[in-house]
This record gives structure tokens, C-alpha cells and sequence, in this order.
């Protein structure tokens, strides 16, 4: 497992298009969320364990902010070949298991991951209702032990976006393992 920190793309960019499928057996793009005021993008996949760790509170966000026009989507881009378990059978498997509540999609060719200068799982973009970036960085302060949280990053960002200010505080990079290039 070898630990990468986010890049922290500049605040304003413009989020790049793409087209991806889904779990669902649907495809997805930008155009698919525009009906939501934020979009959440994060880059995770089936067997980081840092995603493992964490993605139990990217569901508990999604179910809390789905009425308030706040849209995750999950984005996996691992080399499929190499780590099998980020195939997208795997991937149909845990949406079950898990229960996610928002798209999972699948980069096979990691353009997409390429396009947003994604380096970690999770990586995360938060974009508004422009679709310019927003936010970046951590979910909170402790992706091991949800019990020891005392900073809440990500869920301050969706809130202080929907509330139409601007993020003060520091944006600290999201940590994980690196994708995995083919």
C-alpha cells in the first residue's frame, strides 16, 4: 500500500467532463447531475483500505445531504487487470453489500483520473452549481478511528457551499493509497 496525498487543484477549476459507466449498467456524465446544486466527485475504489475505512461516512453524507441537492459520485479508476478486485463485478458486489447510495463508476481507461489529477483513493472534488471546484481535501480529521473525529471537513465544506460562502479554513489533502496505473 503506498500512501499519497491529493494534489489540491487550484480552487475554481472548472470540472472536467466525462462518460463513464455505472454499476447500474447506465452511463453517466456531468450533464446526469445537473440538477444538483453540489457535486461531490471521489475517486475510491474496492480494496484501499484507507476507501474501506472511510466509505461508511461518504454514505452516511450522501443519506443526510441527498434533500439538500448534494449529489457523491464515486469514481473508480484502479487497474483492473493487476487488482482484480476493483473490477466492475467487484464493484456491483460492494454497492450491494454496502448499500451505496450513489453511482459507482468505473474509469477503465483512468482518463478521467488522468483529467482531475487524481492521485489517491479517496480523492475528493467538491463542485457547486457551476461545476468550479470548490473544495478538496480530507472527509475529517481521523480516517482510521470515526470514533476519535473532532473535525468534520468535508461535511463543513457541503454545508458552507449550500450556504453559498466561502470555504475560510484550510484545506488539508486527502490521504490514501496511490491509484493503481496500468
Amino acid at each position: 500500500m503506498a500512501l499519497a496525498h491529493s494534489t489540491m487543484v487550484p480552487l475554481g477549476t472548472q470540472a472536467p467532463a466525462f462518460e463513464l459507466p455505472g454499476t447500474d449498467g447506465k452511463l453517466y456524465s456531468l450533464d446526469s447531475f445537473q440538477d444538483k446544486e453540489v457535486l461531490a466527485i471521489v475517486f475510491m475504489c474496492n480494496h484501499c483500505p484507507y476507501v474501506k475505512a472511510v466509505l461508511p461516512r461518504l454514505i452516511d453524507l450522501q443519506n443526510r445531504f441527498a434533500g439538500k441537492s448534494v449529489q457523491f459520485v464515486g469514481i473508480n479508476a484502479n487497474d483492473a487487470v493487476k487488482y482484480p478486485d476493483d473490477s466492475m463485478e467487484s464493484m456491483q458486489r460492494i454497492v450491494k453489500e454496502k448499500n451505496i447510495p450513489f453511482p459507482y463508476l468505473f474509469d477503465e481507461t483512468q482518463q478521467v483520473a488522468k483529467a482531475y489529477d487524481a492521485v489517491c483513493t479517496p480523492d475528493i472534488y467538491v463542485f457547486g452549481s457551476e461545476r468550479t471546484l470548490q473544495y478538496r481535501g480530507r472527509i475529517d480529521d481521523n480516517w482510521e478511528h470515526p470514533e476519535k473525529v473532532t473535525k468534520h471537513d468535508l461535511e463543513d465544506a457541503l454545508n458552507a457551499i449550500l450556504d453559498g460562502q466561502l470555504m475560510t479554513q484550510e484545506q488539508i489533502p486527502s490521504m490514501g493509497c496511490s491509484i493503481k496505473w496500468k
